[in-house]
């Protein structure tokens, strides 16, 4: 006996498969660099967004960029608290969808998978979009490819997350960081200076040509919720997370809404100081930076940091989208393919989709930006009003202590979103947010006819229902071969193994060959029939297909055994015919019997 030593449970060291144990899910910080960039890079358009309202009062109006900014930053707290609450309540993930599923009902929750793929997928697209933008400023001959820059950024998006969320988010903590601190470091800076160091760009003159009253500000305040996108990405990829999940993807939650609020704040603080307004061909985050840095190399440094993280803001979606379809895929909302996932932890089916629909929707547009700004935060907008309310009805409906207060605090950011989706909706309608209310109709008519197929279908199969008990039959397996050969006696051996009866079938429109395969036959007797088909026109597959037909009518089950032939190179096998393939695929289609494809491997 040992002493001294504590008693270890013996366990087999069983190697992980690439993509499975803890290491290859997230970290806070890591969690905060995967789903997050969304958010926080809205700071280069959300202050600007504002801006360009107020603007249309005049350059004194920029005065209320502050005031606005604070009722942001107050509204972004409650929807940090909220979806902290979301994260608890939800720890499968899914945020609005979730919420709605369990709260609020079938029909809202199919509205709320529907603006949040749309949501999703507008993302990429405006992430991509701004991001080539802000390049082409700094590199004037990149306009023209505004588009080709977008979808290479695309395709590199689509490989990293590919191979896992996880080493997508470590090769985002640089960019992150540094665009974090270049954007902090243009506040503190800026603030301690008594004024801009430098000025870029051409200057532009602005009449009033509206009052400054309440409906210019509800639009300013609708515009600058863009820098709001992004913040319920956590609550939707919760078990992405290491354990314990519920506490690293709230404490993530938590890290992006202290972020995001100082540094809107600051921004705007430096614009109503300075009073910067729209100057031609630069960024209003860009006349900061030079207000701040000057225009040398800091100034150089931090818009490259912009454009890359604009960029890569995209990853966001990537992170929430597949997770959301593989929760829509278990409800029979989605096919079920968008539910598996490959052997490491990633819905691949999910991420290929978001990289189709983001290309096709960049192509449409020509990966300008300002035709996806209507669309971009009106799905943001629902998500947030639904998940809101979902909360308030969850917390009236449990008894735990502090629900008054917590429904009290949910209703407030429901109003304050719903408000700021309709202001949105009404003001940018004939802009272009009319596609998502189109859109949005479409995909909730394409979940429910997904889950209406999936439920006809369970009744067809009878699941949930015990079944009679299976019956027994005489078996018959056709062999279709073309001559004598190895890959014949592996073929018969197999088939005699599974059926009761085999029978060779042969096809032939040469009445030698076929007395040739018939004497070799004879000499081989394997013990099986050979039928021999006679095929004038030359055709192989439709012969089998009748002659298969015509011994199914009896009631007998029949299984056609195809054996294929399979080198061990890839790039030998094309050079192999594909009829045992297209044989299959047209016995599947015009028959009910069983179709086996037998491999018959050789080392070439």
């Amino acid at each position: 006996m040992t002493f001294g030593l504590a008693r270890r449970q013996v366990r087999p060291d069983v190697p992980l498969r690439p993509g499975e144990g803890s290491r290859n899910r997230l970290t806070s910080l890591e969690g905060l660099a995967a789903l997050s960039l969304d958010a926080l890079s809205s700071v280069a358009y959300g202050p600007e967004a504002i801006v360009v309202v107020l603007v249309a009062a005049g350059t004194g109006a920029l005065t209320a960029t502050l005031p606005i900014t604070l009722v942001i930053v107050g509204l972004l707290a409650v929807l940090v608290v909220s979806y902290s609450q979301v994260i608890a309540v939800h720890p499968d993930g899914g945020g609005a969808y979730a919420v709605a599923k369990k709260d609020l009902g079938p029909r809202v929750s199919l509205l709320a998978a529907a603006s949040l793929v749309v949501d999703y997928v507008l993302t990429v697209a405006v992430s991509l979009a701004a991001g080539a933008a802000s390049l082409a400023s700094a590199f004037p001959s990149l306009a023209p490819y505004s588009l080709e820059v977008c979808l290479g950024g695309l395709a590199v998006l689509t490989a990293l997350n590919l191979r896992g969320v996880a080493e997508s988010a470590r090769a985002l903590m640089l960019p992150a960081a540094v665009f974090v601190v270049s954007v902090l470091g243009v506040v503190v800076v800026g603030l301690v200076r008594s004024g801009p160091v430098a000025v870029v760009g051409g200057s532009m003159t602005f009449p009033a040509m509206e009052a400054l009253g309440v409906l210019l500000l509800l639009k300013a305040f609708s515009a600058g919720c863009s820098a709001l996108t992004g913040v319920e990405a956590i609550a939707n990829a919760v078990p992405g997370f290491r354990t314990p999940r519920v506490r690293r993807a709230q404490r993530t939650e938590l890290m992006l809404g202290a972020l995001l609020g100082a540094m809107l704040l600051g921004l705007s603080l430096l614009i109503r100081r300075d009073h910067v307004a729209p100057r031609e061909g630069v960024t209003v985050l860009a006349q900061l930076t030079a207000g701040a840095y000057g225009t040398g190399w800091g100034y150089y440094a931090t818009n490259i940091a912009v454009t890359l993280v604009l960029g890569l803001a995209a990853n966001t979606s990537f992170g929430g989208l597949p997770v959301l379809m593989s929760l829509l895929a278990r409800d029979n909302r989605l096919p079920h393919l968008f539910g598996l996932r490959a052997e490491r932890p990633v819905y691949r089916y999910g991420v290929v989709a978001l990289a189709l629909l983001a290309a096709l929707l960049l192509i449409a547009v020509d990966a300008e930006t300002q035709r996806l700004i209507p669309l971009f935060a009106i799905g943001v907008f629902i998500g947030f009003t639904i998940s809101q309310t979902g909360l308030v009805r969850h917390w009236l409906t449990t008894r735990r202590s502090g629900r008054i207060a917590r429904a009290l605090l949910n209703g407030l950011g429901a109003v304050l979103t719903s408000a700021a989706g309709l202001v949105l909706l009404t003001t940018k309608f004939l802009e272009g947010a009319w596609v998502v209310v189109v859109a949005v109709p479409l995909l909730m008519l394409l979940f429910a006819r997904v889950q209406r197929y999936y439920t006809a279908v369970g009744e067809e199969l009878g699941l949930g229902r015990v079944p009679g008990p299976p019956g027994r039959t005489d078996s018959l397996v056709i062999v279709p071969l073309g001559e004598v050969s190895a890959l014949a006696r592996r073929a018969l051996t197999a088939a005699l193994a599974l059926g009761d009866e085999v029978v060779a079938v042969a096809v032939h429109s040469d009445p030698e060959r076929a007395r040739a395969l018939q004497n070799a036959w004879a000499r081989w007797d394997p013990g099986v029939r050979l039928d021999i088909i006679d095929s004038p026109h030359r055709s192989l597959v439709l012969p089998i297909v009748a002659y298969v037909r015509r011994v199914a009518r009896d009631g007998r089950q029949v299984a056609v055994l195809i054996a294929e032939v399979e080198p061990r190179h890839r790039r030998y096998r094309i050079l192999q015919n594909q009829r045992g393939i297209l044989l299959a695929s047209v016995l599947r289609a015009r028959t009910d019997v069983v179709v086996c494809l037998l491999p018959y491997r050789i080392d070439l």
